[in-house]
């Protein structure tokens, strides 16, 4: 069970390693996202892809958006997960 961070905090701070969700999943949110920062299509041909965290910011209300080395993009919290 994920433990509540409160507003205005990263699950993967600057630096961290991530992998980019799978196809289906980033699909899936891509069709169902109504707000900021939809994902572009272009963004799917990321799917499963490791990066690194660029950067953090967060959009007003407390979403997680990141910037990642070599993919373009942003990055809802959501569509990422930890390295292992």
């Amino acid at each position: 069970m994920e433990q509540d961070r409160g507003i205005y905090t990263e699950q993967f701070p600057k630096g961290s390693k991530v992998r980019v969700r799978d196809g289906a999943f980033l699909e899936s949110f891509r069709q169902s996202w109504k707000l900021h920062h939809p994902l572009a299509a272009e963004q799917l041909g990321f799917a499963g892809r490791d990066a690194e965290v660029a950067s953090v910011g967060f959009y007003h209300g407390g979403d997680v958006l990141y910037t990642l080395v070599g993919i373009p993009g942003i990055w809802h919290e959501r569509c990422l997960e930890r390295v292992a």
